[in-house]
């Protein structure tokens, strides 16, 4: 018999977790290394994947033993349509996408090195935002917690400001973006999970316990935590009142795309369960360390049985 695990999902239904952002149309190419300038770079693998902030973040919900509905945006094409096909086979909930007249749907190339490292270049169409999409008190009543990105910023900022006054975890994915967003955003959340260079761009130091700090002095409402890849991540723990670090597993990266998506998925999921939250950080790198084994961009979720066995791994 298996020995329990802090990991262990709670009795009952599985959690239902909004994801509210970006929906991508990726085609990912495996090259030895990243171009340095003009020429042709040839790939030696490819794949062509429907992904992007929340929706891979809800793929990872899925893949952990959550339930996830996507509200997104597509154009009216043939690109939103497999997009949304893709996305729905995996067994995400995607009845509130959004299909946008006259916009054209995102796509995004990406160059992944063997070092895992990626070269991205995304187009959105600025028409695919436009229009906000309308919800109800018992639209949010379904779900346990809400994640945004920073994508769909009219969009989020309503789906944060709805679940934060139905007492639902309102957890912000912190990644990049334009100026006055996650200022914008940031208010509404009860939690904030920043990527590295985001965090960094927000506070001018390259010291992640620093950056973490200075955040929470910023947004001192908010549960805030840095993600820094294999460097683990680090959260201001309220209980100590101090920074607090989280080491990952080691592993040999292959491809890092999605990894910080899996972190915000996973993080959202242990959140609604009501795992603690260095427990829930823990998860959530260890979710987001596996995927990085291999190329796939967030096809390489973790399962919530990899997560618990690679946690009694050192």
């Amino acid at each position: 018999m298996t020995a329990p695990s802090v990991f262990d999902p709670p009795f009952g239904t599985p959690r239902h977790i909004l994801c509210v952002g970006a929906a991508v149309l990726d085609t990912l190419f495996r090259v030895s290394t990243l171009p340095q300038g003009q020429g042709k770079v040839l790939p030696y693998d490819m794949l062509q994947i429907a992904e992007g902030m929340a929706s891979s973040a809800a793929y990872a919900i899925v893949q952990l033993g959550g339930e996830a509905s996507l509200w997104g945006a597509v154009g009216d094409d043939d690109t939103g349509e497999r997009i949304i096909r893709d996305l729905d086979a995996t067994g995400i909930h995607v009845e509130g996408m959004l299909r946008v007249d006259g916009a054209r749907s995102a796509i995004s190339t990406i160059l992944v090195d063997d070092d895992g490292e990626r070269l991205i270049v995304p187009f959105y169409d600025p028409k695919l935002h436009h229009t906000v999409k309308e919800f109800t008190a018992e639209d949010m009543a379904a779900f346990d917690a809400v994640l945004v990105d920073v994508r769909w910023p009219a969009l989020a900022l309503r789906v944060l400001k709805a679940a934060r006054a139905m007492g639902k975890p309102a957890i912000l994915d912190g990644d990049v973006a334009p100026d006055g967003i996650i200022e914008q955003l940031a208010p509404e959340a009860t939690h904030i999970v920043f990527s590295e260079p985001a965090a960094q761009s927000l506070t001018g130091t390259s010291e992640v316990s620093a950056m973490t700090q200075l955040l929470k002095q910023r947004f001192d409402h908010a549960f805030i935590c840095v993600t820094a890849g294999a460097a683990g991540s680090y959260w201001f723990d309220e209980q100590n009142n101090a920074v607090a670090h989280c080491p990952t597993i080691s592993v040999k990266a292959v491809d890092t795309l999605a990894a910080g998506d899996i972190f915000h998925g996973a993080f959202a999921l242990a959140t609604a369960e009501g795992m603690p939250p260095a427990d829930a950080i823990r998860f959530s790198s260890i979710a987001a360390a596996i995927k990085c084994e291999s190329f796939g961009g967030r096809s390489e979720a973790p399962t919530r049985a990899e997560v618990i066995r690679r946690s009694h791994s050192r």
